[in-house]
């Protein structure tokens, strides 16, 4: 889709389509009711002056539409508007040994229960390996710290997704 068809939605279609993008309604709303956008910078821009003023609970809400790091066969990965895009962006889980996904899985019990909420990472060009580092590491941080790495990792998914969303139409 271009930026000029984005602009030209309806409300409801527009913020379905961003919706892809990020995972909170919320969100999509503000973005799809701030049209038209004169260039992708400026929708980019609005949406991080969004995010600016999202409440705990949006972000929340963005977090759970992903599916865990390493699980391709969820329900989120089937059902989403996003299924391709969260497949392509873990595409270094694909080739993961046993040993790997087990900890992955391990892992992603053990942050939910501390934080939450599944772990977070922009994932796109990134290995298993990197990822279960990130992820080790990150499990030692303290609650607050995390919450704010995990929303600045929404943020660049959410990036990534509106230039796909603009280049082939979500």
């Amino acid at each position: 889709m271009t930026l000029d068809e984005l602009n030209r939605l309806t409300q409801d279609d527009a913020a379905a389509s961003l919706r892809g993008c990020c995972g909170c309604g919320w969100w999509a709303e503000q973005l799809a009711a701030a049209r038209p956008y004169g260039d992708p910078a400026t929708l980019h821009d609005v949406a991080d002056a969004i995010f600016d003023v999202m409440a705990e609970a949006h972000w929340q809400e963005a977090f759970a539409a992903h599916p865990k790091i390493g699980e391709t066969k969820s329900a989120k990965m089937r059902d989403a508007g996003n299924r391709q895009w969260s497949a392509d962006e873990q595409a270094g889980t694909a080739d993961a040994d046993d040993a790997a996904r087990d900890e992955l899985a391990a892992l992603n019990a053990e942050y939910f229960e501390r934080f939450g909420y599944i772990f977070i990472v922009c994932a796109t060009g990134l290995s298993a390996d990197r990822m279960l580092a990130d992820l080790r590491r990150r499990l030692r941080h303290d609650p607050r710290t995390e919450a704010e790495i995990a929303a600045a990792e929404q943020r660049k998914i959410t990036h990534l997704r509106l230039d796909k969303l603009l280049a082939d139409g979500g």
